[in-house]
C-alpha cells in the first residue's frame, strides 16, 4: 500500500511536537518544583500579575496573524516579512505604554517593588514579535524537529539562569529571568535553523487581506487570554498575593500537563487541516483522530493528578503549598476537557472559519465573565470561583462543537462517543487508585502505589477492550521508530 506524504509528515511532526512539549514541560515542571520551595505563594501571586500584561501583549502583538500564516495557501517570504514587520511595530508601541503604566499597577495592586520587574518582563513582547513569525514558518511546514532543538535549549538555559538566580536570592527577579531567558534563547536557537529572515518588505495588500482572517482570531484570542486573565487580576485584588499564587500554583501543573499533551497535537492539525481544508471527509477524520488521540492521553492524565494531589503536593511542594490542592483537582477537571475545546476550535480556523470562531468567543466569555464575577463580588469565596470555570467549561464543550456539525459534517454526539471510552476508563481507574490511597501509606509510597494501580487499571480496561485508539497509538509508535525519525 502506498504511504500518504501528509500522513507520513504528520506522524513525524507529530512525534517531534510531543517530544518537545514534553521536554519542556517537564524540565519547566522540575525547575517549578524546586523554585515554589525557594520563593514564598506571594511571588508567584506578583509572577501571575505580571503575566497578566505580557499573555495579553503576545495576543496583540501576533494579531492572529501566525495563524493567518499557517492557514494561507498561498503565504510567500514577502508576507512573512510583512507580518514581523507589524508585530514589530505593536510590540514597540505595547512595551512603551506598559513601561510608562508600571507605576500605576504597582500602586493598584498595593506590590511594592512590582513597576521594574515588570517592565523588564514585558520586553518579552519585542522578542515575540520575531518569535511568532519563525514558529509560524516552522509549523506551516510542518518542521517541529527544529522547534524541538531550540526548546530544549532555551528550557535549560532558563532553568539554570532560574534557579541560580534564586539560589541567589533574587527573589521576584529569578522568574523573570527564567522567562526572558527561556523567550531569548529560544528566538536565537530558531535563528540558527530556520531559513528565513525579515527583508525590508512590506505588502500592504497582503497586510489587509492576512489581517481579514487574522483580526477575529485577534479578537477572539483577545477575549479568552482576557477572561483567563481577569482571574488572576480579580484573585489579586479582591483576595490577596499569597491566595493568588495558590490559585496560580494550582492552575499550573494540570494545565502544564495538558498544553504537552493537546498542544503537541493541535498545532499539528492545524497545519494538516489548512493543506486539505477543500476535502470536507478527509478533514473530518483528520479532527476524529485529533479529538480521540489528545482525549485518550488527557483524560487519564488529569484523572490521576487529581487523585495524586493531596498526597503529591505536601510532598514535593511543601507544607505551605497545601492550600493549592483543592484548585489543583479543580483545574485537572477543567484541563480534562481540553481537547474537545482546541480540536473543534482548530478545526474551524483550519477551515478559515475564523467568523465562527469569534462568535463562539463571544457567546462562552459573555456567561464565563459573569460567573466569574458573581462568585468574586457576591459569593466572594476564591474556591466558588476556581470551580465556576468547570461548570461553564462543561456547557463550553456544546457551544464550541456546535458549528462543526455544518462546518465539517461532525456532530455532538459522534464526538460524545469517541470520547466516552477514555473518560470511563479514567473513572474507573480514578476509583482503583483512591482506594489504593486510602490504604494510610506515607506520602511517596502512596504516590507512587496510586500511578502504578491507575495505569495498570487504564490501560488494562484499553487492551481488553480493544480500543481503536490504543492500538492507532501502538502502531504509530511502532512505525515512528522503524523510520528512523
Amino acid at each position: 500500500m502506498q504511504n500518504d506524504p501528509l500522513q507520513d509528515s504528520v506522524k513525524s511532526s507529530l512525534l517531534w511536537k510531543l517530544l518537545e512539549r514534553g521536554g519542556y514541560q517537564f524540565v519547566q515542571m522540575v525547575v517549578q518544583v524546586v523554585m515554589a520551595r525557594l520563593l514564598a505563594p506571594e511571588q508567584f501571586g506578583a509572577l501571575a500579575v505580571m503575566l497578566v500584561f505580557v499573555n495579553l501583549g503576545n495576543v496583540v502583538v501576533q494579531s492572529g496573524l501566525n495563524t493567518a500564516l499557517i492557514q494561507s495557501p498561498e503565504a510567500d517570504d514577502a508576507d512573512f516579512s510583512t507580518v514581523f514587520w507589524m508585530s514589530l511595530a505593536v510590540s514597540v508601541a505595547l512595551y512603551a505604554a506598559i513601561f510608562l503604566a508600571a507605576p500605576a499597577v504597582e500602586a493598584f495592586y498595593a506590590m511594592p517593588g512590582l513597576a521594574w520587574p515588570l517592565r523588564a518582563l514585558c520586553l518579552l513582547l519585542v522578542v515575540n514579535a520575531y518569535n511568532a513569525v519563525q514558529v509560524a514558518k516552522v509549523t506551516r511546514d510542518l518542521e517541529m524537529r527544529k522547534v524541538f532543538r531550540a526548546t530544549m535549549a532555551s528550557v535549560a538555559a532558563s532553568a539554570a539562569a532560574g534557579i541560580g538566580s534564586a539560589l541567589a536570592g533574587a527573589g521576584i527577579w529569578a522568574l523573570v529571568a527564567q522567562q526572558l531567558t527561556y523567550q531569548v534563547i529560544n528566538c536565537v536557537a530558531l535563528a540558527f535553523q530556520v531559513d528565513w529572515r525579515p527583508r525590508m518588505v512590506f505588502r500592504a495588500d497582503r497586510a489587509r487581506e492576512l489581517f481579514g482572517f487574522g483580526w477575529r482570531l485577534l479578537a477572539s484570542g483577545l477575549l479568552d487570554q482576557g477572561y483567563q486573565s481577569l482571574a488572576d487580576l480579580v484573585v489579586g485584588k479582591r483576595f490577596s498575593p499569597a491566595q493568588l499564587g495558590l490559585v496560580s500554583q494550582g492552575k499550573k501543573y494540570p494545565q502544564a500537563v495538558g498544553s504537552m499533551l493537546d498542544g503537541a497535537i493541535q498545532p499539528v492539525m492545524l497545519s494538516a487541516v489548512s493543506r486539505v481544508q477543500d476535502d470536507r471527509a478527509r478533514v473530518k477524520r483528520l479532527v476524529r483522530r485529533a479529538l480521540k488521540t489528545s482525549t485518550f492521553l488527557i483524560a487519564p492524565a488529569m484523572s490521576l493528578f487529581a487523585c495524586l494531589a493531596p498526597s503529591l503536593v505536601p510532598a514535593l511542594l511543601g507544607p505551605q503549598w497545601a492550600g493549592a490542592v483543592p484548585f489543583m483537582q479543580a483545574y485537572c477537571m477543567v484541563y480534562a476537557l481540553l481537547p474537545i475545546h482546541t480540536t473543534n476550535l482548530q478545526a474551524l480556523n483550519g477551515m478559515g472559519r475564523s467568523d465562527l470562531f469569534l462568535r463562539l468567543e463571544l457567546v462562552k466569555k459573555a456567561y464565563g465573565i459573569a460567573a466569574l464575577l458573581f462568585c468574586a463580588f457576591a459569593l466572594n469565596d476564591v474556591k466558588a470561583l476556581v470551580a465556576s470555570y468547570l461548570v461553564t467549561g462543561v456547557v463550553s464543550t456544546f457551544v464550541n462543537a456546535w458549528p462543526n456539525k455544518r462546518v465539517i459534517g461532525y456532530s455532538y454526539a459522534e464526538q460524545v462517543r469517541d470520547i466516552a471510552p477514555a473518560f470511563l476508563l479514567s473513572g474507573a481507574a480514578a476509583l482503583v487508585a483512591g482506594l489504593v490511597g486510602s490504604a494510610g501509606l506515607g506520602a511517596w509510597a502512596a504516590v507512587l502505589a496510586q500511578a502504578t494501580a491507575f495505569a495498570a487499571v487504564y490501560l488494562g480496561l484499553a487492551a481488553a477492550l480493544r480500543l481503536e485508539t490504543l492500538a492507532y497509538l501502538l502502531r504509530t509508535a511502532r512505525g515512528l521508530v522503524s523510520s528512523r525519525i
